[in-house]
Parts: structure tokens; C-alpha cells; sequence
């Protein structure tokens, strides 16, 4: 196909609150990279940016934040491809991807990037490009930096008032971004009233943190929360962060607290990463995590969900092999027969104990080769359906998902944790593992049909798939999505319990092997 490219100082100049931004425009898609949404010193709030008088060039993505530890070679690149960027803590910056900069009022997403609370950017995948949502779902889209480990995430507030949210001041940018887009999306064509935060593993976390925060209420009418109900691996941090920061002052040979917010971040990084273990070990606060205060209640699974956001439509999922896909196994899955995958199950769990897991596993997922349970994900799954179950209880807006479709590695690879990620986008084009023929387009087409009716409408139901209810208390409606897309409901009830209870203690010991040592 042609494409088009247009760059002059007519199109894709859109006027803000604080001034004008100019773009440019690709295959008739207007796109600006780098908006400043809030500016901050370090440890403190966001304010809002002072206006400036020039069009603000937006045609290169702005900083991302600085990260803990940089690794010395990219791997697992094949899995999970990624991009590196300039990092500077001032990363309070957005992107966004419209069809038309006409005031037309469609329905804007907002992407919160994965990594937890400490690591990656809202480029840092090659899937989160924006462009195809917005083209073919007609939607205006918006990816988000802000800060993040400890400088997003420290609490400073035994110094005094000015650090008394320090420990939710990442979660304080992503605020501030979704006040901008309310503010100004209109401008770039879409409906501030019609707003999905959606985000994958530490991005769908950060959605569930959003809804638990009130000062983010009005803000966003939807969420999408993908491999981000995770229990402990996310928790909050708990208890005081003093003894974390006189630590790194100690390190540092620092006196003044004031002096930390000067201090080079390489500095303050490996000033914390000395300290961290010992704290860590004495159940300290080392942050990194959301800080339940009087700004964040805390996590919905220790605190409840808020009553006020509790009709907030949600979809909910995560895929079947998450952490443990990243490893790869002794044996070659498409030369495996049922009897020797069953035989192998036998061997890691004994007889009594796959005797009770075999039959349930057979019945939740019929399709596959037994061997397939010993990499079948729990850490996700099961603190998931107890949210789904809860948040349930509250609404009839809360839709359950289950990423189910092997992928050609190794003679086929169980889905690992991101690997949904491109369907959602409608970016499998951009990621070669994505690609089997006769499926990944069928299936793209149902997980982006799902995600633009929810986004349109606070329901994914659409004629690609089978009718998709939501859950109740009693019943997880889930869509399992895969070459043959159902709706399954309660169909790994019985299984989750006791696969946890018997795998659990074995992956906690295993836990970096089966991860495998793939960024994510």
C-alpha cells in the first residue's frame, strides 16, 4: 500500500491549556510524541506545567524514567520485543495517536505501562505503538510516562509535609495525565467522558491503584486490567519508609533529607539497591510499591473495593502460562502423546496428587496435552478469580478473560506473561512469534473487537465472539480466547484450589527458573 506524510505548520497543531503542540500526520492518523502533562521536583507532587508561547514541537517521545538497573545485553527479545530510550527523571510525558484533531467526540484509551511500579516506559514494547488501535478501531489512544521505583515510590513523609505523598508520586503523574486528557482530548477528538485506562502486569495494577485512589474519580469511565491482579507480588508497601531513607542517607554520607533531591540518580539508585536487601529481610518499607495514606486507600484485596468506584466497568484476565512460559522445557510439546505427557505430570507431582489434578485439568482445558499443567499459571489466576469473584459481587459490569493461545516456539509455547499484548493492540504484524496461520488473524480481530466495544460501550460483547456476560458472585463468565474462542463459564473452579495448593510450594523454589530470564 502507499502511505502518506504530512509535516507543515497547518496540520496536526492542536491548541492545549498551556499552548500549542504540532505533530504530524501518517496514512491520515495525527500523532504527537512527548506532552509534557505536569512537571515535578524530585520526592514532591506534580503541578501542573507553565504555559509556553511557541508551538511546542511533539514529533520525538520524551524521556522515560530512569530504571534501577539497566541490563548489560538485551535477551529474550524473540518473546517480549522491546525499545530503549532516553531516561531522565523529567518523564512526565504523553503520546497520542487521533484519526482527526476535529473535535469529534470518540472514545479515548489510555495505556499504562507494564514493569511493575520500579521499571519500563510507555514505549518500552514495540506492541504498545499506538497507531493501528487508532486507525481501525476509529479510537484516540494515549500512552503514558511517569515516574517510577523510587523516585515514584518512596515515602519520604516522616521529613515532613512537602514528602507527605512521596510514596504515591508516580501514581500522583498518572493522576495528573488523566486530568490533561480530560482537559484536553477533546481537542484531538476525543470524548474526556468516555475514558479506558487500560495496562498489562504492573499497568493493570495500576488500574486497580487508580480505582483506589480518589483523587482519580471522574477521571476515566472504564478499565482493563491485564495480568495485573498478582496478590503479594504487587502488594502495597507497608509501615514507614524512614528507615529506608536514613539508610540511603547513611550510604550516601548525607545528613539532610533536602539533600537527597540533589543527589545524581545513579547515586540514589545504587545507594538504595545496597540498602534494600537488609530492609527487605527485616520487613521494612523499601518502596517501590503504592503507599496506602490518606491519597490511596490500598489494595482492594486487604482494604475493599471503594464503594465509589465500584461500578466502574471492568474486563479482567490474564493467559495461561504467564512467568512459567518464559521457561523452556526438556521436551517438544507437538511430539508429545497424552500418555506420556500424563506420565511425566505423574513424575513431577507423584501418583496421589496428579491422580486428584489430572481429571480436573482434562476438564478445564480438553484441548490440551496433559504435560501442559505443570506450566499452567497460578500466581495470576488464582488471586484473580477471587477479584473477579469480589468485585462481582458489587456490579454487573466486571467481565473475566483468559488469554489461551499456544504460540510457535519450540514447536508451540504455551502463552507467556505480554504475550496478549499485540491482539489487543491490533499489533501482531509487529511481532513475528505472533504469526500462525489460519489463526492469528481470526483471533486478533476477536480480542481488538472486544477491547473497542468496551471501550465504546463498558461492554466487549460484539459479533466475532460468542455472547460475552459479565460475571456475577456466583459465576466467572469467562471468554477463553483462542483458535476456538467460548465462553467458558467457572471452567477451572475446581481446578485453581488445588493446582495452588500443590504446585505453590514448588514454584516458590523454582521460581527464576521458571521465569526464565526474559525482560518483561
Amino acid at each position: 500500500m502507499e502511505h502518506t506524510f504530512c509535516y507543515n505548520p497547518e496540520s496536526a497543531v492542536v491548541t492545549t491549556t498551556k499552548g500549542k503542540v504540532r505533530g504530524y500526520v501518517y496514512d491520515n492518523i495525527s500523532i504527537f510524541k512527548g506532552i509534557p502533562y505536569a512537571k515535578a521536583e524530585r520526592f514532591h507532587a506534580p503541578e501542573p506545567m507553565d504555559p509556553w508561547d511557541n508551538v511546542l514541537e511533539a514529533t520525538s517521545y520524551g524521556f522515560v524514567c530512569p530504571l534501577l538497573d539497566s541490563e548489560s545485553k538485551p535477551n529474550g527479545e524473540l518473546m517480549v520485543p522491546h525499545r530503549y530510550w532516553v531516561m531522565n527523571e523529567n518523564c512526565q510525558n504523553l503520546n497520542v495517536w487521533t484519526p482527526a484533531c476535529d473535535g469529534t467526540k470518540r472514545p479515548v484509551l489510555v495505556w499504562l505501562h507494564g514493569g511493575g511500579y520500579e521499571a519500563g516506559s510507555a514505549i518500552e514494547q514495540i506492541a504498545y505503538e499506538g497507531e493501528n488501535m487508532c486507525r481501525i478501531g476509529q479510537v484516540v489512544v494515549v500512552s503514558v510516562n511517569h515516574r517510577l521505583n523510587i523516585l515514584g515510590y518512596c515515602d519520604l513523609s516522616a521529613f515532613g509535609k512537602e514528602y507527605e505523598n512521596s510514596g504515591n508520586a508516580g501514581t500522583a503523574d498518572i493522576v495528573a495525565a488523566l486530568q490533561w486528557v480530560h482537559d484536553n482530548i477533546e481537542a484531538f477528538g476525543g470524548d474526556p467522558a468516555n475514558v479506558t485506562v487500560f495496562g498489562q502486569s504492573g499497568g493493570g495494577a495500576k488500574v486497580t491503584t487508580l480505582l483506589q485512589t480518589p483523587a482519580a474519580d471522574g477521571l476515566f469511565a472504564k478499565g482493563i486490567n491485564m495480568s495485573g491482579v498478582i496478590g503479594p507480588v504487587l502488594a502495597d508497601a507497608e509501615g514507614s519508609g524512614e528507615d529506608m531513607v536514613r539508610a540511603m542517607m547513611a550510604e550516601l554520607k548525607i545528613e539532610d533529607v533536602k539533600e537527597l533531591e540533589k543527589v545524581p540518580y545513579a547515586a540514589l539508585a545504587d545507594a538504595y539497591k545496597k540498602v534494600k536487601p537488609q530492609l527487605a529481610a527485616e520487613g521494612k518499607n523499601v518502596g517501590c510499591k503504592p503507599f496506602p495514606n490518606a491519597y490511596y486507600v490500598g489494595t482492594p484485596e486487604k482494604h475493599g473495593f471503594r464503594q465509589e468506584s465500584s461500578q466502574v466497568p471492568m474486563m479482567i484476565g490474564s493467559v495461561f502460562g504467564e512467568f512459567t512460559s518464559f521457561a523452556p522445557t526438556t521436551y517438544r510439546r507437538d511430539q508429545l502423546t497424552a500418555e506420556e505427557g500424563e506420565a511425566m505430570v505423574k513424575e513431577f507431582f507423584g501418583e496421589e496428587q496428579a491422580a486428584e489434578l489430572l481429571p480436573l485439568f482434562q476438564a478445564a482445558y480438553p484441548e490440551r496435552n496433559p504435560v501442559d499443567l505443570l506450566v499452567l499459571d497460578f500466581v495470576f489466576r488464582s488471586p484473580e478469580k477471587e477479584y473477579i469473584e469480589k468485585r462481582s459481587a458489587l456490579n454487573e459490569c466486571t467481565y473475566a478473560y483468559l488469554f489461551n493461545q499456544d504460540l510457535p516456539v519450540d514447536g508451540g509455547r504455551t502463552p507467556w506473561h505480554c504475550s496478549d499484548i499485540p491482539y489487543v493492540f491490533h499489533n501482531t504484524e509487529l511481532v513475528p512469534v505472533t504469526q500462525d496461520p489460519g489463526v492469528t488473524e481470526k483471533l486478533e480481530n476477536q480480542i481488538f473487537e472486544s477491547v473497542m466495544a468496551f471501550a465504546r460501550t463498558g461492554c466487549p460483547d460484539n459479533d466475532t465472539i460468542p455472547h460475552w456476560p459479565a460475571s456475577s458472585a456466583d459465576t466467572e463468565n469467562t471468554m477463553v480466547f483462542d483458535s476456538d474462542t467460548k465462553l467458558r463459564p467457572d471452567f477451572d473452579k475446581e481446578l485453581m484450589p488445588l493446582f495452588t495448593k500443590y504446585m505453590g510450594p514448588i514454584f516458590m523454589k523454582n521460581m527464576q527458573r521458571m521465569m526464565g530470564n526474559v525482560q518483561h
